[in-house]
């Protein structure tokens, strides 16, 4: 049986896997395979898990927030800011979701620092108009 080499690549750590027999995974357009004989292929993966297929005839699930994806000659390359690796789908399905809720905690914080940030200038701006300073847009 043809086989191929998965290599998982993040800033802290790779992790390598041979004679996997198929990866699943997605883009933006969809959901696609790779098996081993497979043309040259390049995209970026959308947030989310993907999954191949070990020796053994399990799965391994990896959850990224994005990643890209090469695979040339039998050699799946998966380069990432960080992922995580797990056999259990219910496992890494819940560390995934709580990523998500906490990324998403952490943008809304994000958005209502700016937006606080954006009223206290505004404020500033307006008492400088009101108590005469001049200023021009060149001065910002």
């Amino acid at each position: 049986m043809k086989s191929m080499t998965v290599l998982l690549q993040d800033i802290t750590h790779r992790e390598q896997y041979e004679n996997v027999t198929s990866f699943v995974g997605e883009d933006k357009s969809g959901s696609f395979g790779i098996l081993p004989g497979h043309d040259r292929f390049m995209t970026p993966l959308a947030m989310g898990l993907c999954r191949f297929k070990t020796p053994q005839n399990d799965w391994l699930y990896v959850a990224t927030a994005g990643a890209l994806l090469y695979f040339h000659d039998n050699r799946l390359c998966l380069t990432t800011r960080h992922f995580l690796i797990d056999n259990d789908y219910g496992r890494i399905s819940a560390v995934l979701a709580e990523q998500f809720l906490n990324e998403e905690t952490r943008l809304h914080d994000q958005k209502q620092s700016l937006r606080q940030m954006e009223e206290e200038v505004i404020k500033r701006l307006w008492e400088l108009r009101r108590s005469g300073v001049a200023y021009s847009h060149d001065e910002f």
